[in-house]
């Protein structure tokens, strides 16, 4: 009987350790970010290029290395992917803990072609973020799309509506960065900021920050990861400023 019991325990053993096994393999962070940057036809290659600096000036700036080393776990998990027709993963998941490791991912992203073409598809491009946060080797307490662009319109895929609902349905949350551009007007038309705002974002927290032009560009993305990275809301953001003073 004694062993028969022990025969059980050994052989059972293995079942009992390979959940933590299994855990022992996931990296943690306090945040998980899918930066979703437009790259469908309204976006040129010296505005491809354009945008990918000014993330990579964001991402190693020091206030956003300060917001990074402040936050609760002293990292966050970052992706850059690229939407038009099709997306196109820029740079993989990325732990950003230290300036050196924030440059380490500002060099990987200025350096690979354009692999994303053709007209919108935000839909799909919503559900692909959300398939990249559930499918990675990353546990975080909070996960974030970050999506930008300079359009509503979606030319082909799942509607819009459907991606926002299955993304928010997964707990995800989804902020947004409209595109103007006072040198050739907005693109897609006066009402873009009330489109993403009504369309796009939603979930805990959800929140936009307009992309007025080039010359704000990086500081727009700066101060929209810092939002990101410590929880808060642009409101929020501004009462803890004005409590300060």
């Amino acid at each position: 009987m004694i062993l028969r019991l022990i025969v059980i325990l050994l052989l059972a053993s293995p079942l009992v350790l390979a959940g933590p096994l299994d855990a022992q393999t996931q990296r943690e962070a306090g945040l998980e970010l899918v930066l979703l940057a437009d790259a469908s036809g309204s976006i040129d290659a010296e505005e491809l290029a354009f945008q990918r600096q000014g993330y990579a000036l964001a991402i190693t700036d020091e206030v956003v290395i300060a917001a990074i080393r402040n936050s609760i776990y002293g990292n966050v998990a970052v992706t850059y992917i690229e939407w038009a027709s099709n997306t196109a993963v820029v740079v993989p998941w990325t732990i950003v803990d230290s300036t050196e490791s924030a440059r380490a991912f500002a060099d990987a992203l200025t350096g690979p072609p354009r692999q994303a073409y053709g007209s919108n598809a935000i839909g799909a491009a919503l559900l692909d973020a959300k398939r990249l946060i559930e499918g990675n080797d990353v546990f975080a307490p909070r996960a974030v799309i970050d999506f930008s662009g300079d359009s509503i319109r979606n030319s082909s895929g799942p509607s819009i509506s459907a991606a926002r609902a299955e993304v928010l349905a997964a707990g995800i949350t989804i902020n947004a960065l409209p595109i103007l551009r006072p040198e050739d007007g907005r693109r897609a038309g006066a009402n873009l900021e009330e489109e993403y705002a009504t369309r796009i974002i939603g979930g805990p927290g959800a929140f936009m920050v307009t992309a007025e032009g080039r010359n704000s560009f990086a500081e727009t993305v700066r101060r929209k990861l810092v939002l990101e990275i410590s929880g808060l809301t642009p409101d929020e953001q501004l009462a803890e400023a004005r409590l300060e003073e």
